[in-house]
């Protein structure tokens, strides 16, 4: 960012408090608090707060003033209005400094000391606009010494220390409240390109309320990804938070494994009304999966995997590929069931571009197939992936019937959270 004209930054430690004038030089009284409203600009300052040094405060528009300096504020009329709450407004002491936010860029929360303010040109006329966010000491050091020293004093002792800010445009906002928050018009659209392993690490750094607003803000798909990667205890807090209509469209975006792991810690209850507000057929996989012990095969494994009739062919195989595109980024294992879904074989994915369509899958097939019953314990399951370097493993019912498998980042999840 190219160095900005000092004499055209004003603080918001220095906003406030900043004599008002009257456009013939006499003083109506003091600034005590900054608004943008983002329904008409995101960065400019719309109106300001006026105090009389009493109990009454008045509202001046931007585009009332004339002047702004460090010495005042100059207006161009003295048509004031009493203030009243105005919900569209982002206050910028009230609802910014002091606050916690999300930076963006730097893909974590940061709290926020104080807010870096320019004065624009507009016609014959100035206005404020938000540069950036004072997120590290130089905020912490201006506000420490207001009032105890001038504000000249405060910018020469300032200098020497470095500044760590963020830009306007990369700070999120979290809003708990969910018509203000529209109002407000507060996106988090640029953290729906965050991993969501980076997204998670956020959400756990955030107290309770501000969780829930900012999962509740976000597209199902990218909560559900996120929620995914947090912690059991901080994930059942969450959903037991959430509406339970938004938390079943969560739910239901996530693999039917995790959305059982994530509702096992959720109370009984909450965890019912939940699964009743499923579509039938996840509501349905997810309350199976739930049946299970945790530290069980059934209890890790989960039900998105390609089965196919033994007597199936390369061109089956691709077929049925074409209709499973949301598992092909996992996917390296297809398996064959005979007529009574009993487990066959397992053929390596990789190997259907290298053989003809016509092909039966049986001769592209593992000689032998690892697997493991549903009531097999998480060390022998540990001890499969481990001795023979496999990444998925097939898990079968009592009679052999193949009921889902578990892959490697079920393995890793399993031991993350024992």
């Amino acid at each position: 960012m190219p160095a900005i004209d000092l004499e055209r930054v004003l603080y918001l430690t220095e906003l406030t408090g900043l004599r008002v004038f009257g456009p013939d030089g006499e003083r109506i009284g003091r600034v005590v608090e900054g608004a943008v409203a983002p329904a008409e600009h995101p960065r400019r300052v719309a109106r300001y707060l006026v105090g009389d040094g009493g109990r009454t405060r008045f509202v001046v528009r931007h585009d009332q003033v004339r002047s702004i300096s460090r010495q005042g504020l100059v207006l161009a009329d003295e048509l004031l209005t009493p203030y009243r709450r105005d919900e569209s407004l982002l206050l910028l002491c009230k609802d910014l400094q002091d606050q916690q936010i999300i930076d963006v860029n730097g893909q974590k929360v940061v709290r926020v000391n104080d807010v870096t303010l320019t004065i624009e040109p507009a016609g014959d006329r100035q206005e404020l606009w938000v540069l950036e966010v004072d997120v590290g000491v130089r905020g912490a050091f201006r506000r420490l010494l207001e009032g105890m020293v001038s504000r000249d004093t405060i910018r020469r002792l300032q200098e020497p220390i470095k500044p760590h800010s963020i830009p306007w445009e990369y700070c999120n906002i979290i809003e708990p409240d969910p018509q203000r928050r529209l109002k407000l018009r507060i996106s988090h659209a640029m953290l729906n390109q965050l991993h969501p392993a980076v997204l998670a690490d956020i959400v756990e750094e955030l107290p309770p309320a501000e969780r829930e607003a900012l999962i509740e803000s976000l597209p199902e798909e990218v909560a559900a990804d996120a929620l995914t990667e947090v912690e059991p205890k901080i994930q059942a807090s969450i959903l037991e938070s959430l509406d339970s209509e938004k938390a079943a469209d969560i739910l239901e975006e996530m693999a039917p494994d995790e959305a059982a792991d994530a509702l096992a810690e959720v109370e009984e209850e909450t965890s019912r009304e939940i699964l009743g507000d499923m579509e039938h057929t996840p509501a349905a996989e997810i309350g199976e999966l739930m049946e299970y012990e945790e530290d069980t095969a059934g209890g890790m494994m989960n039900t998105r995997f390609v089965a196919l009739h033994e007597n199936a062919t390369v061109r089956d195989a691709v077929e049925a590929l074409r209709g499973n595109e949301e598992l092909l980024e996992s996917l390296n294992t297809l398996f064959l069931v005979d007529a009574e879904e009993r487990l066959v074989a397992g053929i390596p994915v990789a190997r259907l571009f290298v053989a003809p369509d016509p092909t039966p899958l049986r001769e592209l097939a593992f000689k032998s197939v690892l697997k493991v019953t549903v009531d097999s314990d998480r060390d022998r399951v540990t001890e499969y992936f481990d001795k023979y370097n496999i990444l998925t493993l097939p898990v079968v019912d009592e009679e052999d019937k193949l009921q889902g498998v578990i892959t490697a980042d079920d393995v890793i999840s399993a031991l993350r959270h024992k």
